[in-house]
Protein backbone atom coordinates (compact mmCIF):
# COMPACT_ATOMS: atom_id res chain seq x y z
CA UNK A 1 0.00 0.00 0.00
CA UNK A 2 1.72 3.43 -0.86
CA UNK A 3 1.44 5.96 1.57
CA UNK A 4 0.41 3.44 4.51
CA UNK A 5 2.67 3.58 7.59
CA UNK A 6 4.55 0.22 7.76
CA UNK A 7 5.23 -1.37 11.37
CA UNK A 8 8.59 -1.78 10.53
CA UNK A 9 9.41 2.41 9.72
CA UNK A 10 12.22 3.58 11.78
CA UNK A 11 10.36 6.43 14.30
CA UNK A 12 11.88 9.10 12.38
CA UNK A 13 10.06 8.19 9.24
CA UNK A 14 7.34 7.43 10.75
CA UNK A 15 6.81 10.52 12.59
CA UNK A 16 7.46 12.40 9.38
CA UNK A 17 4.87 10.30 7.61
CA UNK A 18 2.25 10.99 10.08
CA UNK A 19 2.99 14.32 10.56
CA UNK A 20 2.47 15.14 6.84
CA UNK A 21 -0.73 13.33 7.17
CA UNK A 22 -1.82 14.99 10.01
CA UNK A 23 -1.23 18.87 9.92
CA UNK A 24 -3.08 19.44 6.68
CA UNK A 25 -6.10 18.30 8.86
CA UNK A 26 -4.81 20.71 11.82
CA UNK A 27 -3.94 23.74 9.34
CA UNK A 28 -7.77 23.46 8.34
CA UNK A 29 -9.74 26.03 10.19
CA UNK A 30 -13.30 24.43 10.42
CA UNK A 31 -10.96 22.23 12.98
CA UNK A 32 -9.56 25.32 14.45
CA UNK A 33 -13.40 26.21 15.26
CA UNK A 34 -15.16 26.40 18.56
CA UNK A 35 -18.21 25.69 20.10
CA UNK A 36 -20.72 28.53 21.48
CA UNK A 37 -22.84 27.36 23.96
CA UNK A 38 -26.18 28.39 25.30
CA UNK A 39 -26.35 31.37 23.52
CA UNK A 40 -29.91 33.16 23.77
CA UNK A 41 -30.67 34.89 20.66
CA UNK A 42 -33.59 37.37 20.14
CA UNK A 43 -35.92 38.27 16.96
CA UNK A 44 -33.66 40.46 14.52
CA UNK A 45 -30.23 41.12 14.52
CA UNK A 46 -27.82 39.38 17.13
CA UNK A 47 -24.03 40.35 17.93
CA UNK A 48 -22.43 37.53 18.97
CA UNK A 49 -18.90 37.29 20.12
CA UNK A 50 -17.11 34.51 18.12
CA UNK A 51 -13.74 34.59 20.21
CA UNK A 52 -11.65 33.75 17.83
CA UNK A 53 -9.01 36.07 17.57
CA UNK A 54 -9.18 36.30 13.42
CA UNK A 55 -11.89 36.99 11.00
CA UNK A 56 -15.04 34.62 10.95
CA UNK A 57 -15.50 32.03 7.96
CA UNK A 58 -17.91 30.76 8.38
CA UNK A 59 -20.62 28.66 11.28
CA UNK A 60 -22.75 25.64 11.93
CA UNK A 61 -26.01 26.23 14.18
CA UNK A 62 -25.92 22.91 16.08
CA UNK A 63 -28.43 22.95 18.62
CA UNK A 64 -31.41 25.34 18.00
CA UNK A 65 -34.37 24.80 20.98
CA UNK A 66 -36.96 26.66 18.65
CA UNK A 67 -38.22 26.97 15.01
CA UNK A 68 -36.15 29.77 14.35
CA UNK A 69 -34.04 30.43 10.87
CA UNK A 70 -31.21 32.57 10.66
CA UNK A 71 -29.41 34.63 8.22
CA UNK A 72 -26.19 36.66 9.13
CA UNK A 73 -24.92 40.17 8.13
CA UNK A 74 -21.19 38.93 7.57
CA UNK A 75 -21.29 41.02 4.63
CA UNK A 76 -21.58 44.34 6.32
CA UNK A 77 -20.36 43.58 9.97
CA UNK A 78 -17.77 46.26 10.80
CA UNK A 79 -16.19 43.77 13.23
CA UNK A 80 -16.00 40.36 11.47
CA UNK A 81 -12.70 39.51 13.28
CA UNK A 82 -14.43 39.65 16.78
CA UNK A 83 -18.13 39.31 16.22
CA UNK A 84 -21.14 37.66 14.22
CA UNK A 85 -24.26 39.23 13.45
CA UNK A 86 -26.56 36.68 13.31
CA UNK A 87 -30.16 37.73 12.51
CA UNK A 88 -33.00 35.75 13.87
CA UNK A 89 -36.55 34.90 12.92
CA UNK A 90 -37.69 34.28 16.44
CA UNK A 91 -36.04 34.17 20.08
CA UNK A 92 -34.05 30.93 20.37
CA UNK A 93 -31.58 29.17 22.31
CA UNK A 94 -28.87 27.86 20.17
CA UNK A 95 -24.86 26.43 20.44
CA UNK A 96 -22.99 27.01 17.05
CA UNK A 97 -19.52 26.08 15.99
CA UNK A 98 -17.63 28.80 14.71
CA UNK A 99 -14.80 29.04 12.76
Amino acid sequence: MSGSISPTLPWSQASYKWSSAINPVLANLLVQGQLLSGVVVKTGANTINHGLGRKLQGYFITLNSAATTFYDSQASNQRPDLTLVLNASGPSNISLWVF
